[in-house]
Formats: C-alpha cells, structure tokens, sequence
C-alpha cells in the first residue's frame, strides 16, 4: 500500500495538511481504548482527575485485541466500531486527543468536534486483525487491566494503514463518498 508516512504522536501541520481519502501509513506510538476504557476516563476527567495516560497530542486506536499466540506481540488487532466512542469523544478531543482510528462512520457531532479541534480520523480495514497485528512492534499495558482486552495498551507500530475518513477541516469520507479518495 502506498500511502502518506506519518509519525505518532503527528503534529499539528501533518494533521492540517491530511485530506479525506489519502492513505497512510503511521508509525510511532499510539494507545488502543475501548468502551469501558473511554468511559473510565471520561468519568476521570470529569472529576478533574488525571488521565492514565496523557491525551494530548496522542493516537487512540479502537481496538478489539485477541490473546497472543507463544512468542507474538499480540493476537489479532482489528479495528472496534468507532461510532460507539463517540459519546466519549467530544471530552478527549476537549483534553487534547488528535487523532483517532478505528473502523465506520463517525456521528455529525463528532465530526464537527474533530474539526473544531483539529484532529483526524483515521479508518482502518475491519476483518484484517492478523494482518494488522503484523505492523505491531511491541505491546504493554498502561492503564485498567482489570478490563483484559479492553484494557489501554500502548502500542509501537510501523506503517500501519489507514485511510484518513474525516480530516481537520470537516471532511468525511462516509458523506462525500468513497469514489475518487484513494488517491495519495
């Protein structure tokens, strides 16, 4: 796949300069948060508490791990679908969150939060979590264990694809159509 190379944590001018229907292929540091994950950590912020993990600037990826086999990082790492965070999202993007990834479509709230802060969403392929377990460099827990697969884990990853689904500037891919977007 050919596709836009992009480090996590991005900064601001790699996000402003992503646009609906590029593909990309990040790298770096990002952190995997479910549902009950989300709400731990809205419920956090909240109470004026500290996050587990500090959002600003960071990757979050919807992700529904499988145990691992001997000797793998992990087990297969496909995408969550994302529209089940979005009651969560306006908070964490609040906090400074700015990018997430995930698979589906995102509410009209969160899209116009997404551009109000200035972040992306990224969609990734569902159906392919061996494969992108692949691009999984290393693996570890940071926060909630007690919730096995929905735990958050901070993952290192490299050229793991995705297509940018809404961009910064209000973009979405599900509204304006997929046809003529994969193009780098």
């Amino acid at each position: 796949m050919e596709g836009v190379f992009v480090i996590s944590p991005l900064s601001q001018s790699t996000i402003d300069g992503l646009s609906v229907g590029n593909k990309v292929l990040v790298s770096g540091v990002i952190y995997t948060a479910r549902d009950a994950a989300h709400s731990r950590m809205v419920t956090a912020l909240e109470k004026g508490e500290k996050l587990p993990f500090d959002v600003k600037g960071q990757t979050i990826y919807y992700m529904g791990p499988s145990p691992a086999r001997p000797g793998a990082v992990i087990g297969a790492a496909g995408p969550t679908t994302s529209w089940r965070m979005d009651r969560f999202t306006p908070q964490l993007l609040e906090a400074g969150l700015t990018v997430m990834m995930g698979k589906g479509r995102r509410s009209h709230e969160v899209v116009d939060f997404i551009k109000k802060h200035k972040a992306v969403y990224f969609a990734t392929i569902g159906g392919a979590g061996a494969l992108l377990a692949e691009h999984i460099k290393k693996a570890e827990v940071v926060a909630y264990d007690d919730l096995g697969a929905e735990a958050i884990l901070r993952l290192e990853i490299d050229d793991f694809p995705a297509v940018v689904a809404v961009d910064s500037h209000g973009g979405d891919i599900f509204k304006e159509g997929p046809a003529g977007f994969y193009k780098v």
